[in-house]
């Protein structure tokens, strides 16, 4: 199942992805269902992601009878104002998160980007998986990017794949931890590299240099449409997703999801020791390998170095999960009081 937020006017709403070319708006489809006479174990649906993970066990068996009911009513439902084709759609991040976070779990990437800066790999790296907590009100969907000009300052892009968590829980176990996983989406986690350079220096963030923007999308997707290439370990599972990234249509990098020495559920026992994770918490992979451009520089695929510019498109798109693309925009560096 795939989740997808889109624009209504002043309103973002929670849709199911059907057929391929079909947003069917949850709470408008929810409702025309009870009056078809489907049976439902709640009167309504919310009409946010967000609101729908805060009921998750019991919302997500309510979406697969709904998209069962939806199959092939997508004309009608359209007709009555409860679906729109996907093309003509404005779709935000699938989700606002309650908070977010973002892993290291790619030692190919942890190991070239400290060789790019004249540092030997970290041997703490293998004691644990670290990450550090973004901003979460920063988040955007497919679409434009809004930075400012020291943002351009070696301007890079991040492909991560981001889990959403369903349910709340502490100290949770690796064993059982991707249980807690509601679904999974490309992230672009946005990086201005001179800031945040100069920031490390003081051995404290990444902070500025990270929290103009986080890139979500294109929609939210339940384990269950990964069942195929999902691989259980004795360490969580890992998935077998193809993730590449191309810049103005050229692509750049290449790797794949099951690289990740840390899996999410390690992840998720580290960051839920002693602290609540609760539903619409995001968390990020870290960068894959390849899957910037300070380490492509770092390893001389361009010369002279390449960073982004104002203008360029950046598609990330990882094997079942979609494209998620978005184009930088330069703005003003104007006070708004």
């Amino acid at each position: 199942m795939r989740l997808a937020s889109y624009r209504q006017g002043a309103c973002v709403r929670a849709a199911l992805l059907s057929q391929e070319e079909w947003l069917v708006d949850i709470a408008a489809a929810y409702e025309l269902a009870r009056r078809d006479g489907m049976p439902q174990r709640l009167f309504q649906l919310p009409s946010t992601v967000r609101q729908l993970l805060e009921l998750w066990d019991v919302a997500l068996e309510e979406l697969r009878r709904l998209q069962e009911w939806c199959a092939g009513r997508e004309e009608l439902l359209c007709a009555e104002g409860a679906a729109l084709r996907l093309a003509d759609a404005r779709l935000e991040a699938p989700l606002q998160p309650r908070s977010l976070r973002d892993g290291y779990a790619f030692r190919q990437h942890v190991e070239a980007a400290r060789r790019s800066r004249g540092l030997p790999m970290i041997p703490e790296y293998d004691q644990f998986p670290v990450f550090y907590f973004s901003n979460h009100a920063a988040v955007t969907g497919p679409g434009p990017v809004f930075v400012q000009r020291r943002h351009l300052e070696r301007l890079d892009f991040e492909l991560e794949c981001a889990i959403v968590i369903g349910k709340a829980g502490k100290n949770i176990p690796a064993s059982v931890a991707d249980r807690f996983i509601a679904g999974f989406m490309v992230m672009n986690d946005w990086s201005a590299r001179e800031l945040q350079a100069q920031e490390m220096k003081l051995n404290l963030g990444p902070a500025k240099g990270k929290d103009f923007a986080t890139s979500l999308g294109p929609w939210l997707v339940t384990p269950d449409e990964l069942a195929d290439r999902t691989i259980a370990t004795p360490q969580g599972n890992q998935y077998d997703l193809e993730m590449t990234a191309r810049l103005n249509g050229e692509q750049v990098s290449r790797d794949r999801l099951g690289t990740m020495t840390w899996t999410f559920a390690q992840l998720l026992e580290r960051i839920s020791y002693g602290v609540w994770l609760y539903p619409g918490d995001v968390i990020g992979s870290g960068t894959c390998g390849t899957g910037c451009l300070l380490e492509l520089n770092g390893t001389g695929a361009f010369s002279p170095p390449r960073w982004l510019q104002p203008g360029d498109t950046v598609e990330l798109t990882i094997e079942r999960l979609g494209t998620l693309q978005n184009t930088v925009v330069l703005v003003e560096d104007e006070p708004v009081l």
